[in-house]
């Protein structure tokens, strides 16, 4: 079971986020809240696998949240994906330097932000296809790159096929059906390269996709 905290200042939002998640059966809600301190403090209490957060909230807001969360040991294995009506370039590029597990706007469509919360629980990450295409976009251009960078060429030549495909915003599926392997097997190979890159997560490994210039073969 994915046990599933909302942080949300829009009781509106949390009541039809609550509807979503209890129409699943792998999810449960383990509470809302809707402000910031009361969402590190309901986090650091219940330890969720997935934090459903929006950015602007009263107190701390979203982003200081992430931040919080995502540097504290004790929440390791709590994963937050970030659920927004804005998709502004600052709120992108921070979320994922701060170690977002997935950004899916308000206007997604319910199946989207299910698979957000199933792919942040799995150790994955899911950005919204429009997220995807601002964030290779903004990478190089506003991202100022680091001699301490890893290196691409840590990986295998199949290592690197597969972090090209994580970079198109692609599932595990979805990129094991393009190349006819198993999503097993995807998984493996992307697993290996985030821990050869030091890549906290999935949306770490487009950055440095993108700044290393990886294509698709034959693309």
């Amino acid at each position: 079971m994915i046990r599933v905290v909302l942080a949300d200042d829009q009781a509106l939002v949390r009541m039809g986020l609550r509807v979503l998640i209890d129409r699943e059966a792998d999810l449960a809600l383990v509470g809302e809240a809707a402000d910031g301190h009361e969402t590190l403090e309901l986090v650091r209490r219940a330890k969720p696998d997935v934090v459903l957060l929006d950015i602007r909230m009263p107190g701390p807001d979203g982003l200081r949240v992430l931040r919080a969360i995502t540097e504290d040991p004790d929440l390791g294995g709590t994963r937050v994906v970030i659920v927004t009506t804005f998709e502004t370039d600052e709120y992108v590029l921070t979320a994922v330097r701060n170690g977002a597990s997935g950004f899916v706007l308000k206007d997604a469509e319910p199946a989207e932000l299910i698979r957000a919360v199933r792919a942040a629980a799995a150790g994955d990450a899911l950005l919204s296809p429009s997220v995807t295409r601002r964030l290779v976009e903004l990478v190089g251009r506003r991202l100022p790159g680091s001699a301490s960078e890893p290196s691409m060429e840590m990986l295998t030549g199949r290592e690197r096929e597969i972090v090209a495909w994580v970079a198109t915003g692609r599932s595990n599926d979805e990129i094991a059906a393009e190349l006819f392997i198993s999503p097993a097997t995807v998984r493996t190979h992307v697993g290996r390269a985030m821990l050869k890159l030091s890549a906290r997560d999935r949306a770490q490994l487009v950055v440095f996709a993108v700044r290393a210039g990886l294509t698709i073969p034959n693309a």
